[in-house]
């Protein structure tokens, strides 16, 4: 129930980045990767690229396929979730370190995920499957 539970949040939050304005993630989004990247990604092109990482990653963990692959992808997307702490400090503290603002605990709520993705890691090494609806 793991993977699907973490493959349905990734299917929903990515599909809303095929949107425009649609997801309340994409000005960070668009501000972390021109970041990341020293502005060499345009805006849509990043955004486009996201949503499609997000989603591919969401199928797979609901559909069950290449899951150790998929969940190592996953817990980099999910590291690359916490540099607009480092980015944009401003945005996520209120009082730094541990006062938060509503972005920074939408960031570091992420902390869950990477501790079930590690755990799913660690169950797909033992050759445990998760559950899977198809």
């Amino acid at each position: 129930m793991i993977a699907l539970s973490i493959g349905l949040v990734y299917l929903w939050f990515g599909g809303l980045k095929f949107i425009p304005d649609m997801s309340p993630a994409q000005d960070l989004a668009i501000d972390t990767i021109r970041q990341l990247t020293f502005n060499l990604i345009p805006p849509k092109t990043s955004l486009f690229l996201l949503a499609l990482w997000e989603v591919s990653v969401g199928v797979m963990l609901i559909l069950n396929k290449f899951i150790r692959v998929v969940i190592l992808i996953a817990l980099l997307h999910m590291v690359c979730t916490f540099t607009p702490l480092l980015f944009f400090p401003d945005l996520a503290f209120a009082r730094p370190p541990l006062g938060y603002t509503l972005l920074g605990q939408y960031i570091f709520k992420n902390i869950i995920i990477i501790a079930a993705l590690v755990t799913l890691y660690k169950l797909s090494a033992k050759g445990v499957k998760p559950i899977s609806l198809f």
